[in-house]
């Protein structure tokens, strides 16, 4: 077990090379999904074994901490380590011709083994127990982002891109810093020994310092309003794919970050108790949630649209974390689970739309349902989801994050979480509206291939299998709580 923590992220890096020695796209394609789907159960086996058996930890180079580096899997990273891995797989899955629609062939296996240096990014920041070696793993998945969100058929890609590349550079370069004035203040890079030694040094101002620069460099990462200007041109003009893989996973990573350095290597009582950072976590939460999803309402393009909900989403993530309670924080990391799926499902039924139909705004989608029936029927069902209509996930999630509220006695938090919920009916109900519109043009059924289809109900079928039977995740997200908040390193 310890060998497959390593291998998961080794794995994928070992084969972006050999993606490229293929001259066309289906040969890079096979070796990136036998790889995803191999991630995917490798994921698996480490989050039963430490459901079962406790934290695996790896030692690289056989050099123990806090002199070498070292993968850590625990509660937490256990948890959200499926949620990439096999969400990846299954986007894969659906990228095979999806990217043969949307990018050259001659340039596929570059897309591809891009896409397999950023999955090796993603993994890496949830495995390692490093703080260096966390940056490092996101400069790779974060350059890796810059290149795939390049590669959409608009010109218009390559702006979203350089701008993505803009602010995530400030974004890295305010972790590094912080990440520098930890290693300035205790002298290790150790995860697990800076806990230890910065308890004693809270009060430093270097501490205090690297505090400030790291919240607002992942801020930045998590696209936390309003650091969230580059998610929408990135998500709207990507390939399709591209689109799924970076909403379901790469903003959830960065929220798995700023929930490690919170309360694993600052600690809760420094984060809630010594600074005065609840009250400015839930400003900008309740900011995004409510002025993010009023700006969603106004979109035509659904691409944007769902970009706008995204950084609401994380706005209700951010709820949870401000409440500095076991509950929030276990709605906090059950949303993050709960909204890859509905997002990722989502993103992927514009793909097939825009697959038939060649475009996503909604000028283009009327009666659309007629030709596409399967398609709008999963993103009718995701979009009841991110609204949080029982019994989907979403309305677990969201119940969780008002009974965690009410029990803090904070019930305009509630009233927040009903009032961005009746946004989210007005955005998406425009778009049943119009998929759906009576007189629209007759056309011949022409559905989405199954290699589409199948993908997008897959996620969107776990959306309402895990609303229904709610005992592994939301067991989960409070075992993850329960640890985050008694357990420590």
């Amino acid at each position: 077990m310890n060998q497959l923590a390593v291998l998961q992220v080794v794995l994928p890096l070992v084969a972006a090379p050999g993606a490229l020695l293929f001259r066309r796209g289906a040969g890079a394609w096979s070796v990136a999904f036998a790889v995803s789907a191999c991630a995917a159960l490798i994921s698996v086996l480490l989050l039963r074994q430490v459901a079962s058996g406790g934290e695996i930890v790896a030692t690289l180079g056989g050099w123990p901490a806090p002199w070498g580096i070292e993968y850590r899997i625990d509660a937490v990273n256990a948890y959200v380590l499926p949620i990439v891995s096999v969400i990846n797989a299954l986007v894969m899955l659906y990228a095979r011709q999806s990217v043969a629609a949307e990018v050259e062939d001659a340039r596929q296996p570059l897309f591809y083994a891009t896409w397999l240096l950023c999955l090796c990014g993603l993994l890496g920041i949830l495995a390692t127990g490093d703080a260096f070696n966390l940056f490092v793993f996101l400069e790779i998945s974060s350059l890796s982002s810059y290149a795939l969100i390049a590669m959409g058929r608009e010109r218009r890609a390559l702006t979203a891109s350089f701008q993505y590349l803009i602010m995530g550079t400030i974004g890295a370069t305010f972790i590094l810093i912080g990440v520098g004035f930890l290693y300035i203040s205790t002298g290790t890079l150790n995860m697990a020994d800076l806990a230890a030694r910065v308890a004693t040094l809270e009060h430093t101002r270097t501490v205090q310092a690297a505090f400030a620069f790291m919240v607002v460099g992942i801020g930045l990462k998590m696209a936390m309003f309003p650091l969230h200007l580059w998610l929408p041109n990135a998500y709207a003009y990507a390939p399709s794919a591209v689109s799924a893989f970076l909403a379901a996973t790469a903003t959830k990573v960065a929220v798995y970050m700023l929930i490690r350095f919170f309360f694993t290597v600052f600690g809760a009582g420094f984060v809630f108790d010594s600074l005065p950072l609840p009250p400015i976590l839930l400003a900008l939460a309740v900011a995004a949630v409510l002025v993010a999803s009023t700006v969603a309402v106004f979109q035509d393009n659904l691409k944007r649209m769902l970009a706008y909900s995204s950084v609401a989403q994380v706005g209700y993530i951010l709820l949870g974390l401000s409440l500095g309670s076991r509950a929030g924080l276990g709605a906090a990391i059950l949303h993050v689970f709960n909204h890859a799926l509905i997002k990722g499902g989502l993103f992927l039924a514009l793909g097939c739309i825009a697959f038939r139909v060649g475009s996503v705004n909604l000028a283009s989608l009327s009666g659309v349902s007629r030709r596409m029936p399967w398609t709008c029927a999963a993103f009718v069902v995701g979009g009841l989801s991110l609204i949080g209509v029982p019994p989907t996930t979403g309305f677990a999630s969201k119940w969780m994050l008002v009974t965690a509220a009410l029990e803090r006695g904070w019930w305009p938090v509630a009233v927040v979480v009903l009032l961005g919920s009746l946004v989210a009916v007005m955005y998406v109900w425009r778009v049943f509206e119009v998929v759906y519109a009576k007189g629209a043009a007759e056309g011949a059924r022409d559905e989405a291939p199954w290699s589409l289809l199948l993908p997008t109900w897959l996620l969107i079928g776990a959306g309402v299998w895990f609303g229904i039977r709610t005992e592994t995740s939301i067991g989960l997200a409070e075992s993850a709580a329960a640890w985050l908040m008694g357990g420590g390193p």
